[in-house]
């Protein structure tokens, strides 16, 4: 429950909103309409994301090798290193290992999200709190992200659900291991399932999953509600 709540969703999914929102801002920076290249950046950070994670997590396995890998290469050229590092096999770096592939693989989704909400705001808001003497930190932090706060609201909501429920990278990368250190719900529902042959145990752990998201849904919605209420009063 800790590997599935706290490592692997929360972790991964405040990395994701907070990376996601900077570079949003940064893609939608004026230098890149003026070069005429917006279009090039956006199509460079949809490419982890129509990568299928099956392909993302044997890329990030072969780059995190410790043998031939290219980031352990890089380290020993360095000298930062004296030996390869085994990521996925030793408990120090594994859970890094893996919230990296994660971040990697599902980040433009957030990117895409938040660039397209910046570009909806509208241009003239910008500029007469420049006339005002605004500067772009106090633009961005009081018209910005109280703009913003709907779309991340639901952004956090969908990444929170769909990476509390994965099952893909963990299983791909470590299969739990090492040990049971990796191990998160939805892969322990497989392997309670489907090769310790317990159906019944692993049918309670799926639906245990399911209430908790129900609930959670529900919980984040309520208070999202009363927050508008309150602002609307």
């Amino acid at each position: 429950m800790f590997n599935t709540a706290f490592l692997l969703t929360f972790v991964t999914v405040v990395i994701r909103l907070a990376l996601g929102l900077a570079l949003a801002i940064l893609l939608n920076a004026e230098v890149f309409a003026r070069w005429r290249i917006g279009w090039l950046v956006r199509s460079l950070v949809l490419v982890p994301f129509v990568t299928p994670p099956v392909v993302a997590v044997a890329a990030w396995k072969w780059l995190l090798d410790p043998r031939y890998g290219a980031v352990n290469q890089f380290l020993l050229s360095t000298g930062l290193i004296d030996r390869g590092i085994p990521f996925l096999s030793r408990t120090s770096t594994v859970w890094g290992a893996v919230e990296t592939m994660l971040i990697w693989r599902e980040l433009p989704f957030v990117i895409i999200t938040f660039l397209a909400a910046l570009q909806s705001i509208p241009r003239e808001l910008r500029e007469a709190a420049r006339i005002d003497g605004a500067s772009e930190f106090q633009i961005h932090l009081r018209i910005i992200l109280p703009m913003l706060k709907p779309v991340i609201a639901i952004v956090a909501l969908l990444t929170t659900i769909w990476t509390f429920n994965n099952f893909v990278y963990v299983w791909l990368a470590t299969r739990g291991g090492p040990g049971d250190y990796t191990q998160v719900l939805a892969t322990k529902m497989y392997t309670v399932s489907f090769v310790d042959y317990r159906v019944g145990e692993g049918a309670a752990i799926g639906v245990l999953m399911s209430l908790m998201m129900f609930a959670f849904a529900l919980i984040y919605l309520g208070v999202l509600s009363r927050r508008k209420r309150g602002a609307s009063s």
